[in-house]
C-alpha cells in the first residue's frame, strides 16, 4: 500500500522500473560485432567456440569470470529518502 499522494501501485511501479533499467543496462553490455582473436586483458587466445557462441566477445573465459565477480552499482536511487537526496 502506498502512502501520501502516491497511487496504490507506486511500489510495484518502482520495482518494475528498476527491473526494466537493469535489463536495459544488461542488454547494452552484450558484446556485438566481430570477436577478438586474443583476450584484451591477458592476451590468451579466445577459443573459436566461444567467439561463435558470443559474437563480439573481447575477453577469455577466465578474465570475463573475474570481471563478472566485481560488484556494480546502479546510480539511480529510487527510494527517494531525504538522506539520499542530500548527498
Amino acid at each position: 500500500m502506498a502512502s501520501g499522494w502516491a497511487p496504490d501501485s507506486a511500489v510495484q511501479d518502482q520495482i518494475d522500473d528498476t527491473v526494466a533499467d537493469a535489463v536495459k543496462r544488461a542488454r547494452a553490455h552484450i558484446p556485438q560485432g566481430e570477436s577478438e582473436p586474443h583476450c584484451r586483458e591477458c592476451g590468451e587466445d579466445i577459443p573459436p567456440a566461444r567467439a561463435k557462441a558470443l559474437p563480439g566477445v573481447k575477453l577469455c573465459i577466465d578474465c570475463q569470470t573475474e570481471r563478472d565477480k566485481q560488484p556494480r552499482f546502479s546510480a539511480i536511487n529510487r527510494r527517494g529518502s531525504k538522506d539520499s537526496q542530500l548527498r
